[in-house]
């Protein structure tokens, strides 16, 4: 019988694309299996890095700080730790003077969208600040505590007696001297950051607290975050929020990323940039945390190092010295937030050990 020359070529081509089949899936097993290789190796990496010192330092400050949770970050989670199991990285507490950083970070979302410039005149704004000496003031000076309004030293809640946020900051137009001129002195207070904000609900038209779920907390997944006032009182964005470990970590997670977080651009690259720049460096300090008098100051929170002069920062933090206290060191690409239910005096500034306990447990660092 003779061969048909066509069933031929069709055997041969089907033999011919098996062939190949067979060798993509042979190297698509292998492209697999050398990424499962290299997560399970970036797993294991994780997994063996002892943490042992920084359970110890919690261990033996336990009763400094009542009750905690903490949450180190480095893309993941990598350490989570509670002091019981009724407080944990879900539970809300008292945010402090950690909401500076949330707050600045609203402020460049404006920026981005050139809807604001950080050296537009809060008088563009707010004119009434113009007719009590403080026309030159910026949103830069309020973001950086260098308004030179005077207010209350290392204050970070809001008096009583105010209804709104606007009547807060217009109380600093009308109330408080101004002591020197702006972006001279740093003297660390909830005056500036409020006053910013205020100018966000001017521009908007919006509440700080809405504008502050939509752009930061709801893409950030912060879902037990809130600046509400329980107390009916006015809102105070430098200080009266309640937040929680796993949340703050949410938002470290994106810095470290350079703005981005979960694949979705919250911040440009450009803005968070900005905001880990030292702003009106070497200004004489009037006021300032205990331990961070010589330390610069970005948009919201303090600079601990950096990469040379003039160079971008590596370790920054914003700590509250009654409670929370969230730190990034962009060095290990990690950061790490430490939040205590119940703030009622100056703790211990446990961050600080927290970051070279990390560190050594990391190892690494700038080159």
């Amino acid at each position: 019988m003779s061969q048909n020359p066509n069933h031929s070529k069709k055997t041969q081509k089907h033999d011919h694309n098996q062939v190949i089949m067979s060798y993509q899936t042979r190297l698509t097993c292998r492209r697999f299996s050398l990424f499962i290789t290299a997560l399970l190796f970036c797993l294991s990496s994780f997994a063996q890095t002892n943490f042992d010192a920084v359970d110890q330092l919690f261990k033996q400050n336990q009763k400094a700080l009542g009750n905690y949770a903490v949450v180190l970050v480095k893309d993941t989670a990598i350490y989570k730790k509670s002091a019981t199991q009724d407080f944990t990285g879900k539970s809300p507490a008292p945010m402090g003077a950690s909401a500076n950083w949330l707050t600045a970070a609203l402020v460049m979302t404006f920026v981005d969208e050139g809807k604001l410039s950080l050296d537009d005149k809060v008088t563009t704004y707010i004119p009434l600040f113009g007719k009590y000496m403080k026309g030159y003031i910026t949103i830069r000076n309020c973001l950086t505590h260098t308004t030179g309004i005077k207010g209350d030293a290392g204050r970070v809640m809001s008096k009583p007696g105010y209804e709104t946020l606007e009547d807060l900051v217009n109380s600093y137009a009308t109330k408080h001297d101004i002591l020197t001129n702006p972006g001279t002195e740093f003297y660390y207070t909830n005056i500036g950051p409020n006053i910013a904000a205020r100018v966000l609900e001017i521009l908007s038209k919006k509440s700080f607290e809405r504008l502050i779920a939509e752009r930061i907390c709801r893409p950030l997944k912060m879902r037990g975050t809130q600046f509400a006032n329980d107390n009916g009182g006015a809102t105070d964005p430098s200080g009266g929020a309640r937040t929680t470990a796993n949340d703050y970590a949410n938002f470290l997670t994106m810095l470290l990323n350079k703005g981005t977080f979960e694949g979705k651009r919250i911040l440009s690259e450009k803005a968070v940039e900005e905001m880990e720049k030292a702003q009106f460096a070497n200004l004489p300090v009037k006021s300032a945390p205990k331990g961070l008098e010589h330390t610069q100051f970005g948009l919201g929170a303090f600079i601990l190092e950096s990469n040379g002069p003039g160079g971008s920062a590596s370790l920054l933090a914003a700590p509250d010295m009654e409670g929370t206290a969230a730190y990034l060191d962009n060095c290990r690409h990690v950061g790490g937030v430490v939040v205590v239910e119940k703030p009622a005096e100056e703790k211990k500034p446990l961050y600080l050990s927290l970051i070279n306990l990390t560190a050594e447990a990391l190892g690494g660092g700038c080159k």
